[in-house]
This record gives structure tokens, C-alpha cells and sequence, in this order.
């Protein structure tokens, strides 16, 4: 328990059954989301430990076990607001969903790649996308000077 406290990662040299104990899970996803990878088939599917992974990383959505987590749209808003390049992960319905993708594209304007056809062409999908590149240029520029 120590050790995944200090770092995530170190599940990866647990037994089968710590890596299947919820609570040992629960605090390296806490540090690091993607530990969730080590973490037993069972538990890649429930949905308090994905919800952390998520929380830490939205791209831990790509090692959810689970379709219909992937499908779940409380985890999946969760999985965007962190990396909106999360939403290649989710569920097909959810790539056509306004709110999921506008959060996605508010932070990254690349996930618009991943949306649905319909919402890539949808007016204020597309201007939330063109902010957040405008926005991410302003800071860019700022940068260099």
C-alpha cells in the first residue's frame, strides 16, 4: 500500500491479488492514472476506480475494460475535461454528444478529429474548437517573446 501511495506505477510489481484488491488499486490510480492498466480486469470496469484513473488522466480511458464505461457520459466528461484527446476512446454515441465533445474541444481543438460527423460540422462545436486554438496560440506567442 506504501509503495503505490508514493507511486502509482509501482502496481505493475504486484501480486495478482493486490492487483485485484480495490483499495490498493484505488491509491495508485489516485497517483497516477494510468497504473490503471495494472489493475485487475474486474477492477478496469468499475466504475469508482475508473472515475479516479480519470480524474488524474483522462487517457486512462483507453485502458477501461469496460464498454459500457466507455459508453458512461459522467465518465467520459470526466475523461475530456482532462485531455480532450480522451474522446477517441469513448463510446460511439458519445462522440456525437454536443456537451461531451464541447468539453473535449475546450481543451484540446484536435479531439474535433474524433467526433461525430454531424458535430464536426455543427456551428458552435466548431467555434468552440477555433477559441481554443486562437486561445492556445495567444499563450504560445506569449511564450516565445
Amino acid at each position: 500500500m506504501e509503495a503505490v501511495k508514493q507511486a502509482g506505477s509501482s502496481l505493475q510489481y504486484a501480486s495478482e491479488e493486490l492487483k485485484g484488491n480495490r483499495e490498493v488499486v484505488m491509491e495508485a490510480v489516485k497517483q497516477a492514472g494510468s497504473s490503471l492498466q495494472y489493475a485487475s480486469e474486474e477492477l478496469k470496469g468499475d466504475k469508482g476506480v475508473v472515475m479516479e484513473a480519470v480524474k488524474q488522466s483522462g487517457l486512462a480511458l483507453r485502458l477501461v475494460a469496460s464498454e459500457e464505461l466507455k459508453g458512461d457520459r459522467e465518465v467520459v466528461l470526466e475523461a475530456v475535461k482532462r485531455d480532450g484527446c480522451a474522446l477517441q476512446y469513448a463510446s460511439e454515441e458519445l462522440k456525437g454528444d454536443r456537451e461531451v465533445v464541447k468539453e473535449a474541444v475546450k481543451q484540446n481543438e484536435g479531439a474535433l478529429e474524433h467526433a461525430s460527423e454531424e458535430l464536426k460540422g455543427d456551428r458552435d462545436v466548431m467555434l468552440e474548437a477555433v477559441r481554443t486554438a486562437f486561445i492556445m496560440q495567444s499563450k504560445a506567442a506569449r511564450n516565445v517573446r
